[in-house]
């Protein structure tokens, strides 16, 4: 029983991975992967707050439009924490490692739809200044992977601030 335990405990693989990559470079990758990561699940969060709460003329776009953004921030949290994992880290294991992953008291009180939009406008963009500076440490180290993958993931926040700024546009 003892050894089922332990061989169910998470660990990473660090120390076995010879894909070129240094070792030093993945350390850091994977701490701003787990940044852009917490960042990814407070923004489905607020999502799908956004989603159930707004109201006023903007209630159909806006309800669609953050139905299709959470959807979409949720699959690319999965892809994100499985390259902090291929590249020999762990992803958040634990509660207090996900800490970051939920919006802190009062972040989500706003009470208009233009308040919403806002709000998740002020995300979105801070995402992309995450990714931008993550994916081009990966492409200055050759991680052609994690460059790849983050600049998918800018197209989408790129996209999904146009049309959020398009919404409350006058």
């Amino acid at each position: 029983m003892a050894t089922t335990a332990k061989v169910l405990q998470a660990h990473s693989h660090a120390e076995d991975i010879d894909i070129g990559l240094t070792k030093a470079y993945r350390k850091e990758m994977a701490g701003h992967l787990t940044e852009i990561l917490n960042g990814t699940y407070k923004l489905t969060i607020k999502s799908h707050i956004y989603h159930w709460n707004v109201v006023g003329p903007l209630f159909k776009p806006l309800h669609e439009l953050t139905e299709a953004h959470y959807e979409a921030l949720f699959a690319a949290a999965d892809v994100i924490a499985e390259r902090i994992r291929a590249i020999g880290h762990l992803a958040p294991v634990d509660m207090g490692a996900t800490a970051n992953f939920t919006p802190k008291a009062g972040d989500t009180a706003h009470d208009t739809a233009k308040g919403m939009v806002a709000d998740l406008i002020a995300d979105h963009e801070d995402a992309v200044k995450k990714m931008r500076k993550a994916g081009e440490k990966a492409g200055d180290a050759g991680d052609l992977v994690t460059e790849d993958m983050l600049t998918q993931h800018l197209t989408f926040h790129e996209k999904a601030l146009w049309m959020l700024r398009a919404i409350i546009s006058e």
